[in-house]
């Protein structure tokens, strides 16, 4: 096996470098993303190897993958547009506000371009294996479940492992190329632009993949389900292959870009927080997280090569042993690196495993509050008895009832991380100390963000396999197996929204803190001065104000995008029917295509304005606010009233992705029991009553709850850009 040292960039860094201990452990991390990748590969060629199934299979595949691909390539050109344009400003800011520094301003810019790429591209990878998984997963599961399963998870682990090892080549090459083995202390905060760039294509994939798949979803129930009485992924139904095209373009492109944002920008908020302890650790504080990270990588594979089914077993046994397996793994390659690093510190070893039982208690917290075993969703599946009003009724108090557990796991994780920090002996101040304890604990809760990621792009393929079979009309014992498969997709797709609102709501509380310290470093304060957040001073309370608005009217915007979708699609169904009876007869095709490009205009129109709005909100604060000025603020005006903004828009915006994501999901599989035959099965009035709660539910847990998480990172990466703005 070759060195790592043999890879031709690390060799090359090695030689610029003089091999001191930085570049080695830049090499390192550079040489496992760039294997990480060749594995990726690997999975990939498996996957294609895989059969393609019968003529009838390839005919829907291949419409699923035409629509998903002419998507995307709109939403892309959409979005570079909008970066091209972001660019220029970005460049004219630091040209303007910072005209004493000559390389800022490219430096910048730079990042931010070569960070919305590779935010496109983790995207991009994630559907283009999904959309041929879903095949080769539906042929697979006419002969062996466990076959069926492989594929479609190794389908998923090329999205987890592209993803973060993307993610990770990005920062660290950024980080060379700025000189970073040279001048630790003040490239991380350089390379912030590269996050932003991350956070603003995630937002777009996000917001327009999940109106695309939510409003196809939606117009295809409600006119296929409620009005006509046909079954899910029937092929007589116009808007189907628009709702199986959407889990792809949301699910898959819009997750693997809110997940690649997620990593990028921890891993850059953490190495301007490992800056505050250079007296401590030297440049190894400031590599940590990338390493750290790295290692995650290789937990993940390993991890994923564990996955089988025994005999007739549940599916989801086999990946729950493989997240074990996977966690068991990160916390090995976590205490190597903290060995390696940070010079064998127990207590920030304990911080990061603080991070990583904090993942796990996302994990079944969300699982609790969204499968049908347990007792809200029993709740909601009982009041879809009494109808509909009763069933929405259920479901939104389960929803706000599902913001307390979370809330306290994540103050547990915080409080407890931050003083370890502040115990571990880092002979630093104890902000500074305890600061860094938190985002190790991040760093923990995203060690196994490969794995995660696989387990959720598992989903839609498995969920696109069984509309592939239900449409090609395969045997019924083949739809009981892809049945049970799209099952645990339905549980691992709920369960990786809880994994990333909770490391949403860990790495904005990091993200927060590096803010705090960009303003410090602008001013020339000492890291541990401190940074007062004065609420009753009139123009930081309205800041915070501000904040908690703009995740109301986000969601607003969001959620109303699908509805509007949704009508156009649902008008083109009913005429589709009333036009050629045939098509309910089954001896007429209808016209899917044109439901698919209905919807596709749709989400890329509707998606701009809410993806404008968390963009342009903190600026204009930050800016407009340096007018109210007093010779008494200790620090500009302007720069708190974002900080105050940032705070609390965090902290709304967890609670309503909170509400969102588990809410809808509980909704979801509140009808999913009730098709299992309880309160008299499909078709019944409470299967009825169920539909509408799903309908309800669908903008919820797909649209604005995951929107919210790249939101939250969102106002992070754009105040820590823009904050020169605001001094």
């Amino acid at each position: 096996m070759p060195s790592l040292t043999q890879f031709a960039f690390p060799a090359l860094l090695l030689q610029a470098s003089g091999g001191g201990e930085g570049a080695t452990y830049l090499t390192i991390t550079l040489a496992i993303s760039v294997l990480s990748l060749l594995v990726a590969a690997g999975f990939a060629r498996y996957v294609l190897a895989q059969d393609t199934g019968t003529a009838d299979m390839q005919k829907v595949s291949n419409a699923i993958k035409l629509g998903a691909e002419a998507f995307l390539k709109r939403q892309n050109t959409t979005i570079l547009w909008l970066t091209v344009v972001l660019a220029v400003l970005i460049f004219a800011g630091y040209k303007v506000g910072k005209p004493d520094d000559p390389n800022i301003a490219l430096r910048m810019t730079f990042s931010f371009v070569i960070g919305a790429l590779c935010s496109v591209a983790a995207g991009f990878s994630g559907m283009w294996v999904s959309i041929r998984a879903n095949i080769r997963t539906a042929s697979a599961a006419r002969n062996d479940i466990n076959q069926a399963l492989q594929v479609a998870l190794r389908g998923g682990a090329v999205t987890g492992l592209s993803v973060v090892a993307l993610s990770l080549l990005g920062v660290g090459i950024l980080f060379y190329a700025f000189g970073g083995l040279e001048d630790p202390q003040h490239v991380p905060h350089q390379i912030v632009a590269f996050g932003f760039g991350a956070s603003f294509v995630a937002l777009f994939a996000q917001l327009g993949g999940g109106i695309y798949t939510k409003a196809a979803d939606v117009g295809a129930d409600l006119v296929g389900k409620v009005e006509a009485g046909i079954p899910e992924d029937d092929p007589r139904n116009p808007a189907v292959i628009a709702d199986l095209v959407g889990d792809n373009v949301g699910d898959c492109a819009g997750r693997g870009a809110d997940l690649f944002e997620s990593t990028a920008a921890e891993n850059i908020g953490a190495m301007i927080l490992g800056v505050a302890l250079y007296p401590v650790f030297g440049i190894q504080g400031v590599m940590f997280p990338l390493l750290a990270r790295a290692f995650g990588l290789i937990a993940s594979i390993i991890g994923i090569l564990s996955v089988k089914v025994k005999g007739d077993e549940d599916p989801m046994n086999a990946l729950n042993r493989g997240y074990y397996v996977t966690t068991a793994f990160a916390i090995g390659g976590f205490y190597g690196a903290v060995h390696l690093l940070l010079q064998g510190n127990m207590y920030l070893f304990a911080a990061g495993v603080v991070g990583i039982i904090t993942a796990f208690l996302f994990v079944y917290i969300t699982q609790y509050y969204t499968e049908y075993k347990y007792r809200p969703v029993m709740d909601i599946a009982k009041s879809c008895t009494t109808g509909p009003a009763t069933t929405i009724i259920t479901g939104f108090a389960v929803g706000l009832e599902c913001t307390a557990m979370p809330v306290l796991v994540i103050s547990g994780a915080i409080l407890s991380s931050y003083y370890l920090g502040v115990n571990a002996g880092l002979n630093v101040g104890e902000q500074a100390a305890g600061l860094y304890g938190t985002a190790i604990a991040t760093m923990g809760m995203l060690a196994t963000a490969a794995y995660i990621l696989a387990m959720d792009t598992f989903g839609p393929i498995t969920d696109n396999a069984g509309g592939i079979v239900e449409m090609s009309k395969q045997p019924e014992e083949v739809r009981k197996r892809t049945d049970r498969l799209d099952s645990v997709g339905n549980t691992t797709k709920a369960l990786t929204k809880g994994y990333a609102i909770g490391s949403a709501a860990l790495a904005a509380f990091l993200l927060f803190s590096a803010y705090i310290d960009e303003v410090k470093l602008l001013l020339g304060k000492a890291p541990d001065s401190p940074f007062p957040i004065d609420i009753g001073h009139v123009p930081v309370f309205t800041g915070a104000l501000i904040g908690a608005m703009l995740v109301f009217l986000f969601s607003s915007l969001a959620i109303r995008a699908v509805g509007r979708a949704a009508e156009t699609i649902i008008e083109e169904v009913r005429r589709q029917f009333k036009a050629d009876p045939g098509i309910m007869k089954g001896t007429s095709d209808p016209d899917y295509a044109a439901c698919v490009d209905i919807v596709a205009k749709g989400a890329l129109k509707a998606m701009v304005l809410p993806g404008i709005l968390p963009i342009a909100v903190p600026v204009l604060v930050g800016v407009c606010f340096r007018l109210f000025a007093s010779p008494t603020d200790q620090y500009p005006v302007g720069a708190v009233s974002v900080a105050a903004l940032l705070m609390v828009g965090t902290i709304t915006g967890i609670l309503m992705a909170l509400l969102m994501n588990n809410g809808g999901g509980a909704w979801d599989n509140a009808k999913k029991y009730i098709e299992t035959g309880a309160y008299g099965g499909k078709g019944s009035d409470a299967h009825k009553a169920s539909v509408v709660g799903d309908t309800v539910g669908d903008p919820f847990k797909d649209t604005a709850g995951p929107s919210l998480h790249v939101l939250i990172k969102l106002l992070s990466t754009i105040t820590l850009v823009a904050a020169p703005l605001f001094i």
